[in-house]
């Protein structure tokens, strides 16, 4: 039996309101130099998970391996530590000690 549209209730339909998500605070990616976790490692893990340009990696590796620390890139907060807990795990699975740590941009 089809609905008389005369007769049918009349429906509310729930407004679709979209909302901006809460714009996350910017944030520093840091990477610590270690003695331990080869060169050519560190260049991989900042290209394939902070998605770098090899030329850039190779060169933020450089950085750390001669001022002890160097950053990364700057990532909304979620972002960060999603792309940092990425790397932790690739550089554990493998024996690595290489650490990276987050601040607030200011």
């Amino acid at each position: 039996m089809i609905p008389n549209p005369l007769t049918a209730p009349d429906i509310e339909k729930e407004e679709e309101v979209e909302q901006e998500p809460a714009e996350e605070p910017p944030y520093r990616v840091l990477i610590h130099n270690d003695d331990v976790t080869p060169y050519d490692f560190v260049v991989a893990i900042l290209i394939r998970v902070f998605e770098l340009t090899p030329v850039i990696a190779e060169h933020i590796t450089y950085l750390a391996h001669n001022n002890g620390l160097a950053l990364v890139v700057v990532l909304p907060k979620s972002e960060a530590e999603r792309r940092v807990g990425k790397a932790h795990f690739a550089a554990r699975l493998e024996g690595f000690p290489l650490t990276f740590t987050m601040e607030p941009e200011e």
